[in-house]
């Protein structure tokens, strides 16, 4: 799993999205260490309520959230796919993803949302989401 200890998990530049938009700033996920992914995998669960047969991460950001999801999969072929990945911005990695594997019917997760919960497409549920403009 990548984990890289000198990568700062907040980090300012610029930078381009998977959908090719031009991003102020990002998270870096290589910094997250396995046991932190183990934790952010627990919080998950407080809120997937469904069982799923296996957890597989977008690669490479959603890998590391995948292999820590799994220590909750079922194994049950009657179970559905969970999907994730580490940080979302318009959902193109979910869609792409997705599309190309030909998984249809899954459970969806990301670890954090650059968007409001509201905006989130395709299904997926994030752990942590931007607040709203201030007004």
């Amino acid at each position: 799993m990548p984990y890289r200890t000198e990568a700062k998990l907040f980090q300012d530049g610029d930078f381009t999205s998977h959908a090719g938009l031009p991003l102020k700033w990002k998270l870096e996920c290589d910094a997250i260490s396995p046991n932190e992914w183990r934790c952010i995998a627990k919080m998950i669960m407080d809120f997937q309520t469904e069982p799923f047969r296996a957890a597989v991460g977008i690669p490479r950001g959603g890998a590391p959230l995948g292999f820590a999801l799994n220590a909750y999969a079922t194994d049950n072929p009657n179970h559905k796919l969970l999907i994730c990945d580490d940080v979302y911005t318009t959902g193109t990695s979910f869609k792409e993803y997705c599309e190309e594997h030909e998984h249809t019917d899954v459970y969806k997760w990301v670890l954090f949302s650059r968007v409001q919960a509201k905006d989130l497409k395709y299904g997926v549920r994030a752990l942590f989401t931007m607040p709203g403009v201030a007004q």
